[in-house]
């Protein structure tokens, strides 16, 4: 097969006098002869993974040099072993056969061989059980070289039984030395951001710092053992680099093009799908301009180690572990819910009318969005990031302290001390903007700031607020005191009474800016009563 580095597949196939010799019998006899053949490591590249049988096998017809914006999917694949494909897998790699009796030529019996394939549901019944417990297990592919949570680096191509990881590298890589040499670190250093990244017009240096740590994840993970924020990558103008941005990870590790799902059952339904592929970036792609992402289930996703979701197409339930760095790309995209706390944001600002404008032969890589499609070129990026990442590694791995995501925390002091180590300033320095496109926080925000110099910390029932948000017609003029700010649905529609009090007390306590709602009771002790109280 072409394009296969060394050390991984294809397996030779063996010749009728070479293969394995299985002789089968009755049905029950077959059963067991073929269960104890395939848990004695029978079919080669064959694992257990979830307590069923997969094979690897490289995938013919890829697209060799797959855009930044398109599909990029790895050189072999884990498939499941059904009864037809264990079928061809034994006509392949054993000679499987029965004895059976004939009459020979003095017209007496005689017992020969035939070549057999066992019928479907002798088949079936092999593959019934789930456990298999001398066949080693696959607990995932990779496209790219990792870290072992022992800090060392899993870069041979093939199956790692430290780490049940399977690599189908994407290109061939040359060794990576365990302690690279000052020399080579600084090569690392200058190619990666003064070639590979000098020409994006990043809006501050947060982003590109960001950038890098989103670039490095794949390979840290297993490392660092923690789960991956969102990452949103968007541009003020079209034109900006932003694929090429998520093509570059996409690129080294494998990647998933998919449109945005604008309902949370199609998102859903797209998540559960792309992480049965073996992929290591999962991008959507191209939003639509302004588009707001608020999603419970994104917002679930990349808080789950795990994810469980119903199997598309059966009644049983699958549990997939989340290993995917998932991105999003667009332009002036915003957030909303708990996607803020939930996001890395890597925003570029060309500040000029037409980026695409821009004189190439000045870059540092001249057409950057095909050159990173040449596996040679990828192998290049890889090799420097991994250089990097081993330099810090050989340091002891140091942490940086006083970064604070939620759930994310143990990411960002590991990527924020590599960083760090490098002398690479600005991780995570964007949060605030990224609080700013946040389109709920910045609605209750200024709801609460009008509520509170309208009418201070003054207890008022729901009833009394809604009230305060109706307009007043003065001649053939409305005067809304509010200014357009008072708290809608997400129809767009002020809530009435008994929604407003259900807003209200889904808030209370939570700090808007400067502003929080408190709650009681009124003098009455009968109703309840809400204010604001600011701390600027």
């Amino acid at each position: 097969m072409t394009n296969v580095p060394p050390n991984t597949l294809p397996t030779p196939t063996p010749t009728p006098e070479q293969a394995p010799r299985v002789q089968v019998g009755s049905g029950p006899e077959t059963i067991r002869v073929l269960k104890a053949a395939l848990a004695g490591g029978l079919l080669p590249d064959t694992y257990v993974s979830g307590g069923a049988l997969v094979h690897m096998e490289t995938i013919s017809g890829s697209q060799a040099s797959p855009a930044t914006d398109e599909d990029s999917p790895l050189p072999v694949t884990a498939s499941p072993i059904t009864s037809a494909t264990l079928a061809g897998l034994l006509a392949t790699h054993a000679y499987v056969y029965r004895m059976r009796s004939r009459k020979d030529s003095a017209g007496g019996t005689e017992l020969v061989e035939e070549e057999v394939t066992p019928p479907r549901e002798i088949l079936g019944a092999v593959l019934a059980g789930k456990t298999w417990p001398h066949l080693a297990t696959l607990r995932g592919v990779i496209g790219a070289p990792v870290l072992r949570r022992d800090g060392t680096l899993l870069q041979k191509p093939g199956y790692d039984p430290a780490t049940g990881l399977y690599l189908a590298s994407k290109v061939a890589l040359p060794p990576v030395p365990d302690r690279p040499t000052s020399e080579q670190v600084r090569t690392a250093r200058d190619f990666l951001l003064n070639r590979f990244l000098r020409d994006f017009p990043w809006a501050s240096p947060a982003d590109r710092a960001n950038y890098l740590a989103l670039l490095a994840t794949p390979i840290l993970r297993h490392f660092t053992r923690s789960l991956t924020p969102f990452a949103l990558v968007d541009a003020t103008m079209p034109a900006s680099g932003k694929s090429i941005l998520t093509g570059g990870p996409g690129m080294l590790y494998g990647q998933r093009i998919m449109p945005w799902a604008y309902t949370e059952e199609e998102l859903r339904k797209s998540i559960t799908a792309v992480l049965a592929e073996q992929v290591g970036v999962v991008v959507w792609d191209n939003l639509a301009e302004g588009t707001v992402i608020d999603s419970a289930t994104l917002a679930l996703l990349v808080t789950a180690g795990v994810w469980s979701d119903r199997q598309l197409g059966a009644s049983r339930n699958v549990a997939v572990v989340n290993d995917r760095l998932w991105m999003a790309t667009g332009n002036n995209l915003q957030v909303g819910g708990d996607m803020a706390s939930r996001t890395v944001r890597v925003h570029l600002d060309p500040n000029m009318p037409r980026p695409e404008t821009r004189d190439q032969s000045r870059f540092g890589i001249p057409h950057l969005d095909q050159w990173i499609t040449a596996p040679a070129n990828q192998m290049t990026v890889l090799w420097h990031l991994l250089v990097l990442v081993l330099d810090w590694t050989g340091q002891g791995s140091p942490r940086a302290s006083g970064l604070s995501m939620r759930q994310f925390t143990p990411w960002a002091h590991a990527l924020g001390g590599f960083l760090a180590h490098h002398n690479i300033s600005g991780f995570l320095a964007n949060a605030a903007d990224v609080r700013d496109i946040d389109e709920d926080e910045s609605r209750w925000r200024a709801f609460l700031a009008c509520w509170h110099g309208l009418h201070g910390s003054t207890p008022m029932t729901a009833a009394d607020l809604r009230r305060s948000g109706e307009p007043t017609r003065i001649g053939d003029t409305e005067d809304d005191a509010w200014d357009g700010q008072f708290i809608t649905t997400h129809t767009g529609r002020a809530p009435n009474t008994l929604g407003l009090g259900r807003l209200l007390t889904g808030q209370i306590g939570r700090w808007r800016g400067d502003y929080v709602i408190r709650s009681g009771k009124s003098d009455r002790g009968d109703r309840n009563v809400f204010w604001v109280e600011h701390h600027p």
